[in-house]
């Protein structure tokens, strides 16, 4: 399916939502759309290069490009799968992820900080943070139609977005997936981004490495710059112990940062955070 005959769908599955669904999530897009500029800010389209305009920067679909990809099959049913919050979320191989980008074939929206959006990001992704992440903005999937392809991706490689699909698969969206490998691999192929500083990428320099009861395994564990409005998360294995290397900007090994468990919040700087492993008493 190409861009056009996309797009001709998403309209016929808009319809139907709007019919069938009224006031729930996605219903509305038809009706009256995201309000302008709704998850697309400034840096929406900064620094994209040769890469066309995009005239509809809400919709999270990528503008029309020159080269359109050879079809080929894609069997989603083959994805591996991911829990988040107890939900089964499909990832999509990278390679497959961009096809769907070059034909126009799914919405792409990037479930980390505004921060991280920011600085660089797929072209023609929206902003849309994942649960726990603390933004007041507006989310222009709130407004798209359930029935549509969504594509979400982090760079963790696929915690945050994870979570991002399961919210919305558990809002009653049906076809969802989260990018297995993450953003950060989209950014190493050279795969079409965009952003105030598109060339930059984390050093990773830092691991975070901590444990807790075991009867939180599968939630969440969260590492945030204090104040900064940058946040990573990973999910606590069954042991209750986890490791998370977060892709921060700006960052040393004195700046101040919060872990989060659900059994503790342990305010610290990212250089004690990485010496050892994070407790209680840390």
């Amino acid at each position: 399916m190409d861009r056009r005959d996309f797009i001709a769908a998403l309209g016929a599955a808009g319809i139907g939502a709007a019919a069938g669904c009224g006031g729930s999530p996605g219903s509305g897009f038809l009706d009256n759309g995201p309000p302008e500029g709704c998850g697309a800010p400034d840096s929406f389209a900064a620094n994209r290069g040769s890469l066309p305009a995009d005239e509809t920067p809400t919709d999270g679909i990528p503008p029309a490009v020159s080269r359109t990809p050879t079809t080929r099959d894609v069997d989603p049913e083959s994805f591996d799968t991911y829990t988040a919050d107890g939900t089964e979320v499909p990832l999509v191989p990278i390679d497959v992820a961009h096809y769907w980008w070059l034909r126009g074939a799914a919405r792409f929206a990037d479930a980390r900080d505004p921060v991280l959006y920011d600085r660089s990001h797929v072209y023609g992704a929206v902003r849309s943070p994942a649960p726990g992440i603390a933004y007041d903005g507006c989310d222009p999937v709130d407004y798209w139609p359930e029935g549509d392809r969504v594509v979400c991706y982090c760079g963790c490689p696929h915690h945050l977005s994870s979570l991002r699909a399961a919210a919305l698969i558990d809002a009653g969206y049906d076809d969802v997936y989260a990018i297995d490998e993450g953003y950060w691999e989209w950014h190493r192929r050279d795969y079409p981004v965009a952003g105030e500083r598109p060339g930059w990428t984390p050093t990773r320099e830092y691991v975070v490495e901590g444990t807790t009861s075991a009867q939180h395994a599968n939630a969440s564990a969260w590492v945030r710059v204090a104040g900064a409005n940058q946040s990573e998360a990973t999910k606590i294995d069954s042991a209750g112990n986890f490791t998370l290397e977060p892709t921060f900007a700006g960052v040393t090994a004195d700046t101040p940062v919060v872990v989060e468990t659900p059994a503790y919040t342990v305010h610290t700087t990212l250089g004690n955070a990485t010496e050892g492993v994070v407790d209680a008493s840390t």
